[in-house]
């Protein structure tokens, strides 16, 4: 069965709100999209819950409209401006050597408790970025392995409560409830990051209209994240003020003649401001100069940042740029200079169904990232704002296999079809977000079942069950 899913994204500049379906193989679908200039919201940080939240109104109806759904349960992201990273470890001993979701649960929770956070701090993602399992380092999935003991580094991300207060107030005026809250560049590098710049490290930069905010990927994790204040409008107020000319004229003029490798001594006639019956003439170097030197800034500022994460030799796949600033004529080469050579690429969010056209710009990375995030995009294992586990392994089959583990001993692991010595695992399929704590196959759980004793699936429902059933039936 296909679920509505509905993501909502208040940046400094505008609101978005995108409703899709993802159907049983996970495939996303855009029904509907809304949007509105964002008030009370300034570098990312909400100033006014009223104005805020109709701005978010706004969105959601012309969304709910396209759509024809009146969804109102979303997924929404917080601005790196609230966001803090917190390292810390975590160690459990396995009691029934198999290592299955509860145990990496429990992991994770332990690296949690044992972490400084402040009282005035908020948790929204608990992400795992190395395993160590018995002694071994670097285990990129430790899930159906047999050990007595498990380790875990994680990057803990916290916001302030108050402002984490504020945004939900927001929402919820809007008539809202929130299934997630997602860190916006968590949710820009989903859109944007291919499998093997995750593998091998990237830093996503999501460059916007008055913020710009930095995360780094190594692995299986987000190690990093950090924020600038500066942002594409902060171009638009330099031009307004060397110009001397409105700010809308002063952001016609970035659009129309914003490049970071043309200088032209050309000449133009901007309005002055204040005074409707006279032009200056100004020459177009002006133009590019002052475009170049706040661009430098933030690139200059960005690249800081990543030294001050200590991974920078880590970053083997380089740098991806998104966001609506990205979109600056020689933005990339500019960018290479400035990140000392590393391999720098632009980013749009990667393609989906339905509805994407209008939606196929750097401009709206994030919201796209939240619609992924929403279909299991996530890292492979990850402790949300609302404690619910996050994992790509399948409830049913997840718990049976923990429920034979803790019912069978080790004397009989040889006749253990899921033990670590046969080498036997269930199939894996799409992930489901909550970790349940029933058996979902309804199989007696005793050591000596027969799987020659379960029920045909042709009289079952259809789903996970007859799937198991089919697999088991052939193994055996």
């Amino acid at each position: 069965m296909a679920k509505t899913i509905l993501a909502i994204d208040i940046g400094s500049t505008k609101v978005s709100a995108v409703i899709a379906e993802i159907n049983e193989q996970g495939v996303i679908s855009i029904t509907g999209h809304g949007f509105a200039k964002s008030m009370g919201v300034k570098k990312g940080i909400i100033t006014n819950i009223e104005l805020a939240s109709k701005c978010v109104k706004k969105a959601l109806s012309d969304a709910r409209r396209i759509a024809g759904n009146n969804i109102s349960v979303a997924t929404v992201s917080i601005s790196n401006a609230y966001a803090k990273n917190v390292n810390s470890t975590g160690i459990v001993n396995i009691p029934n050597k198999d290592i299955s979701i509860r145990e990496i649960k429990r992991v994770m929770e332990t690296a949690l408790y044992n972490a400084n956070i402040s009282s005035d701090d908020e948790v929204i993602h608990v992400l795992p970025y190395n395993f160590r399992v018995d002694d071994q380092d670097f285990i990129e999935d430790p899930y159906g392995m047999n050990a007595s003991r498990m380790e875990v580094d994680v990057n803990i991300i916290t916001v302030q409560k108050s402002s984490l207060s504020n945004l939900k107030k927001a929402i919820r005026s809007a008539g809202l409830d929130i299934e997630a809250i997602v860190l916006n560049s968590y949710a820009s590098a989903i859109a944007t990051m291919g499998e093997d710049e995750k593998e091998l490290g990237v830093a996503v930069i999501d460059m916007g209209g008055q913020t710009s905010n930095l995360v780094i990927h190594i692995g299986n994790s987000v190690r990093f994240n950090d924020y600038l204040g500066v942002g594409s409008n902060h171009i638009t107020n330099d031009l307004s003020m060397a110009l001397h000319t409105p700010l809308q004229v002063a952001e016609q003029v970035k659009i129309q003649y914003g490049s970071l490798t043309e200088f032209s001594n050309e000449t133009i006639e901007l309005p002055v401001i204040g005074d409707h019956d006279n032009k200056n003439e100004i020459s177009l170097e002006i133009v590019h100069r002052v475009i170049l030197a706040r661009v430098e800034e933030a690139l200059m500022l960005l690249s800081k940042s990543l030294d001050r994460s200590g991974l920078r030799d880590q970053i083997g796949a380089g740098i991806i740029l998104t966001g609506g600033m990205t979109k600056l004529e020689g933005m990339r080469e500019l960018a290479q200079d400035i990140f000392h050579g590393m391999p720098v690429r632009i980013a749009k969010p990667w393609k989906i169904g339905g509805l994407f056209k209008n939606l196929d710009d750097p401009v709206y990375s994030t919201i796209i990232g939240l619609l992924f995030y929403q279909a299991g995009g996530h890292t492979q294992y990850e402790i949300n704002n609302s404690n619910n586990m996050l994992h790509h392994k399948d409830d049913a089959l997840e718990n049976t296999l923990s429920d034979i583990a803790l019912n069978s001993s080790d004397s009989d692991t040889k006749d253990n079809p899921y033990s670590t010595e046969s080498g036997i695992y269930p199939p894996q399929t799409v992930q489901d977000n909550k970790d349940n704590k029933s058996t979902k196959s309804g199989v007696s759980n005793n050591s000596d079942f027969n799987f020659m004793d379960l029920p045909n699936p042709t009289e079952e429902k259809s789903g996970v069950v007859s799937k198991f059933i089919n697999w088991a039936r052939q193994l055996f």
